[in-house]
């Protein structure tokens, strides 16, 4: 039926208002549902409460019969840059070059496995500290930031305090101790208190330390800075046994430990929800032969809520979002004092920041 003014009348019948009232139920029913989505999303972002990631790779063995410790670094350094992390964020030390060695029948390459599946040398390896520049100094000073003015800022660890830091390291140790090059040791008390200066000097967030070595556990047990994760390839007394050998080569090429630990991380991509938890149990003690350690007293957060690539990863996903997001303030354990206008500029007075002196002052007295 037309209307008088030349339109059509609206259909205001039962299917019509039956149709307007699912749709108004549908928007208020799933509109709030897809906001809490995104907010879930935000909060997830914010978790670990860091910026940006670190690795230090340390190879400290040298020699022929060592090949394995090298392919161990390096196959660590292969996943952590397919996970995101460049080279200006990581250094590399290499105790020797097996790649040119004349013994090594295809040069310019390391094998991690006797099938030769992964060259993990690769053609864009990049070693900051190789040779004799791998030494126990140089090792604590890269950690510390005590170097002299003249390093390139390619052997720096350039890390603040929001910095997740990755630490791993591969050769022959002992009870409490790691060997550099059979010409000397890091104890587990200097390793401990490298990482106590970096948490004073606000060089870490978040540190997960990463040994294959044997007796590996000895080297954790000094530790005592706070937010440390750490795995050990092997308790006090046992040996880090390796894997397997390549005829070809006449060698180990990998380690146990190393090599469960870069099978789990090749099924890992940048994006992968794994966590630590998972990461922690890739060789039970019929695989590894030796038993792996752990320690989670030091770190705040839970490692079933901590990704995987929190410290192997360094690529964080973003997404544009059209709604306003409301994010929480973190709550704080400092009580607001009432006070006078003369005992407030006493109290400003004291809360003013501290700064860090030079690590090479000008004036020496």
């Amino acid at each position: 039926m037309a209307a008088s003014n030349g339109h059509e009348k609206v259909n205001t019948g039962p299917a019509n208002m039956l149709y307007f009232t699912i749709t108004i139920a549908f928007l208020v029913v799933f509109q709030p549902k897809a906001v809490s989505s995104n907010q879930e999303k935000v909060e997830e972002f914010f978790k670990s409460d860091h910026t940006n990631n670190w690795a230090v790779l340390v190879d400290t063995s040298r020699f022929w019969f060592n090949y394995r410790h090298v392919a161990n670094v390096l196959s660590i350094y292969r996943s952590v840059k397919r996970l995101g992390i460049p080279d200006s964020q990581i250094i590399l030390m290499v105790a020797d070059d097996m790649a040119c060695n004349p013994r090594n029948p295809r040069p310019a390459t390391v094998f991690n496995n006797a099938n030769q599946h992964i060259n993990v040398y690769g053609d864009d390896v990049e070693v900051d500290y190789r040779g004799y520049e791998v030494t126990v100094e140089n090792f604590i000073r890269v950690l510390t930031g005590r170097l002299p003015p003249s390093t390139p800022r390619s052997k720096r660890l350039l890390s603040d305090e929001r910095s997740n830091i990755l630490v791993y390291m591969t050769g022959h140790g002992g009870d409490g101790f790691l060997k550099f090059q059979d010409a000397e040791e890091v104890s587990s008390v200097e390793l401990a208190d490298a990482f106590e200066q970096m948490w004073q000097k606000q060089r870490y967030h978040e540190l997960f330390f990463m040994i294959d070595t044997c007796q590996a556990e000895s080297m954790f047990q000094k530790f005592y800075s706070p937010n440390i994760l750490a795995v050990a390839s092997s308790r006090v007394g046992e040996d880090s046994l390796s894997h397997h050998v390549d005829p070809a080569l006449g060698v180990y090429v990998i380690d146990r430990y190393t090599y469960y630990a870069l099978e789990f991380l090749e099924t890992v991509k940048p994006g992968s929800k794994q966590t630590m938890s998972r990461f922690l149990k890739v060789c039970p003690k019929d695989k590894c032969i030796s038993t792996v350690s752990t320690r989670i007293d030091l770190f705040r957060r839970n490692t079933t809520d901590t990704l995987l690539t929190d410290f192997f990863g360094g690529v964080r996903n973003v997404e544009l979002l059209t709604e306003t997001i409301s994010l929480k303030k973190k709550e704080t354990n400092v009580k607001q004092e009432t006070c006078s206008k003369d005992s407030c500029q006493k109290l400003d007075a004291n809360k003013k920041k501290f700064t860090f002196p030079d690590q090479f002052p000008k004036i020496y007295f």
